[in-house]
């Protein structure tokens, strides 16, 4: 992988669900205690190391606490305006900002720690195969526990992980908080699990970024509370790059009760 592709991380303090989400502590396998935004940025590093390549990773804030978090586990910052509305706005500034030059920018979204580094190099190699895709982001099937969890939460009014149907050609037809496709509370439909897990990541070209600066938010990014719709409501095609992770565990930390969840997964897969 050479320097045609970047990481940033987005993070921001004022979240309305989990405020100060980025400083929350996650514990490991063997008991060490990380903050989100140091793991996020741990998983950004393991997969500019299965690369092999040279990635720039920065990460993207407007608030000071984080500033100094990013500073304290060796991570460049970008600051950036209070402003941003979303994830995508600010890695749209903080590339102008910083004067990046790669033509990917990959988001690699600061609540999602357990992100496979697959995940990221997937992606890249997708957006470097068709020189067309603006926009690309990864999808998993879910396993039926994992639906079963995406259940739970709306049941209890927990907002969640987020679901998302394709098309044929492989491009998002919608994304939700809600479990899409309907399945009528089970997590298997003739021995099928047919939902899938948006994962929290993006790849984009300079251009997609530029085009999404230029557009309001719409209504369904506005009620869904999901950035990714800005791309579908103005007509953007939003390719969904199929991914696979036998045997590891992928959860966002999304609600103070995502912690004990993550642990467990982090404890299961030895990280620590």
């Amino acid at each position: 992988m050479t320097a045609d592709a970047c990481i940033i991380i987005p993070a921001r303090y004022a979240s309305t669900r989990y405020p100060g989400k980025p400083l929350a502590t996650l514990k490991g396998a063997k008991g060490t205690v990380r903050s989100l935004l140091e793991r996020s940025v741990m998983a950004g590093r393991k997969a500019i190391e299965e690369a092999g390549g040279e990635i720039s990773l920065y990460v993207a804030t407007d608030d000071a606490r984080i500033a100094d978090e990013a500073a304290r586990i060796g991570a460049e910052v970008i600051l950036t305006d209070a402003a941003c509305r979303n994830g995508t706005e600010r890695v749209a500034q903080a590339i102008d900002r910083a004067g990046i030059g790669a033509e990917i920018i990959v988001n690699l979204q600061g609540d999602a720690p357990l992100t496979p580094p697959g995940f990221v190099t997937a992606l890249i190699a997708a957006m470097r195969a068709n020189p067309s895709c603006g926009i690309a982001t990864p999808v998993l099937r879910c396993d039926a526990e994992s639906v079963g969890h995406f259940i739970e939460d709306r049941r209890n009014g927990r907002v969640g992980a987020t679901t998302v149907v394709s098309n044929k050609l492989g491009q998002a037809l919608y994304f939700s908080k809600e479990v899409i496709p309907f399945t009528n509370g089970q997590g298997e439909v003739d021995g099928i699990v047919p939902v899938f897990h948006h994962v929290g990541l993006y790849a984009y070209r300079r251009a997609a970024l530029a085009a999404y600066s230029g557009w309001e938010p719409g209504p369904l990014e506005l009620l869904e509370g999901l950035e990714q719709l800005r791309f579908l409501e103005n007509g953007y095609p939003v390719s969904t790059v199929e991914v696979f992770a036998p045997g590891a565990k992928f959860w966002e930390l999304n609600n103070p009760s995502d912690v004990p969840l993550i642990e467990g997964y982090l404890a299961q897969m030895g990280v620590d």
